[in-house]
């Protein structure tokens, strides 16, 4: 199973906002992120789900939320207490891969020890709060995949 990382970062590192919100709306970004993930479990942060209000279709919705007491609405969405809870819950079921969404916390714990990292580079600055951890480079096999006039993707695939 390949765990991956899939993030969009802004030209001055910013992923988001602390409430939650996206810093940018990009159409043709959003359609990279469906494509890529759809059919895959995704796992994310407590805040990233309720900004998002309600599961993604098409893939198993893990949230991670360190209270044990937090519900969601939705029958269909996995609570788990840690990032490592939510990939044991991920490996029973056996898929091909599952993708880490966010937010921040997230990322700054599964960076770590990710399989791949999907990275959309956003071809501007932009308002937030948020930001992406540091990438050591030479840990990573990088190739570029895409390039669209408002941004870049990018596969980074640790090196053993």
């Amino acid at each position: 199973m390949i765990i991956s990382i899939i993030v969009a970062i802004a030209k001055n590192g910013v992923i988001g906002k602390a409430s939650g919100e996206m810093s940018w709306h990009v159409k043709e970004e959003f359609q990279h992120f469906k494509d890529t993930t759809l059919g895959y479990p995704i796992i994310m942060g407590r805040k990233t789900f309720e900004t998002l209000g309600k599961p993604l279709k098409g893939r198993l919705n893990i949230v991670v939320s360190k209270n044990k007491y937090y519900k969601i609405p939705f029958n269909d969405v996995v609570v788990k207490l840690s990032i490592e809870d939510a990939i044991d819950h991920c490996k029973a079921l056996g898929p091909e891969k599952i993708f880490i969404i966010g937010g921040g916390e997230i990322y700054k714990q599964a960076i770590t020890f990710v399989d791949e990292m999907i990275i959309t580079f956003m071809k501007f600055e932009a308002e937030g709060d948020v930001k992406f951890p540091a990438i050591i480079d030479n840990e990573w096999k990088i190739e570029k995949i895409k390039d669209h006039e408002l941004f870049e993707i990018y596969r980074y695939v640790r090196r053993n």
